[in-house]
């Protein structure tokens, strides 16, 4: 991975990237013709990292990683690293300059996942806000074995389309496993495993508040609105993070002495 702005945070890299930087890597991934993965990691990813190896050899794979969560900005900041509250990038607030980008410089765009339906529900409002904006989808409850017909003919509709980016929003880590088991057979520069993104501007799943985001408040509201499905990612997964940190802690006061 190049190293722009990158840190090592409790056994994972990031990197300290804003949405226009990030837009200006996609144009960089366009005009050289270069497939990349632009990964994200989060409270959620960073827990998933540790346990799951299939993660592990997907970030492996990324060009750049970058922070999905106000807690790891403040976690960032609590290990000494200048890590700023602007390069903290949720897709729910991306999504909307890095449509306005492809439509001005018509970049096509594929979005993979979501219900049936969803996904072309929130197509249908992205095209409507910004003009001329060219992006296909495909719903992603689909069988996701390598050699079945349904994955083969999604490869097939992805590439027919030519993409320059390739939006996968299945939730992790099931959008990360088939990005890393497919990614040789997928035609595209960017790849971004983006989560609901699509639900969000469809309305399929309430967005919070910009200003719950802003103050790192954003897992509250989302606990609140799926608690079945939630409460072990926001409840028990953070206490797993917290031992990390020590461990992180112990570690540089070991080494300062």
């Amino acid at each position: 991975m190049k190293k722009r702005s990158s840190y090592k945070l409790l056994g994972v890299q990031v990197n300290a990237l804003s949405i226009p930087e990030l837009n200006l890597l996609i144009e960089e991934s366009i005009e050289r013709n270069k497939k990349w993965i632009i990964a994200n990691h989060n409270l959620h990813s960073l827990y998933l990292f540790h346990k799951d190896p299939k993660m592990q050899a997907f970030y492996e794979k990324a060009e750049y990683i970058h922070i999905d969560g106000m807690p790891l900005v403040l976690l960032g900041k609590l290990l000494g690293f200048p890590i700023k509250r602007e390069q903290r990038v949720t897709y729910a607030d991306w999504i909307w300059p890095l449509m306005m980008e492809a439509a001005n410089k018509n970049w096509r765009v594929f979005y993979l996942g979501s219900k049936p339906g969803v996904a072309e529900q929130g197509a249908s409002i992205l095209r409507q806000k910004f003009p001329g904006l060219q992006i296909a989808c495909a719903h992603g409850y689909f069988d996701m074995g390598k050699d079945s017909q349904e994955n083969l003919a999604v490869l097939a509709a992805i590439n027919a389309y030519k993409p320059h980016v390739l939006m996968v929003g299945m939730g992790m880590p099931r959008q990360e496993h088939w990005i890393y088991k497919n990614l040789e057979h997928i035609h595209t520069n960017a790849i971004l495993p983006s989560g609901a993104c699509i639900d969000y501007v469809a309305g399929a799943i309430p967005t919070p508040p910009r200003w719950m985001g802003k103050l790192g408040l954003e897992w509250l509201y989302r606990l609140l609105s799926e608690p079945k499905r939630l409460w072990k990612r926001y409840l028990l997964e953070p206490w797993f993070v917290c031992t990390l940190l020590l461990q992180e802690i112990w570690s540089l006061q070991t080494q300062s002495k």
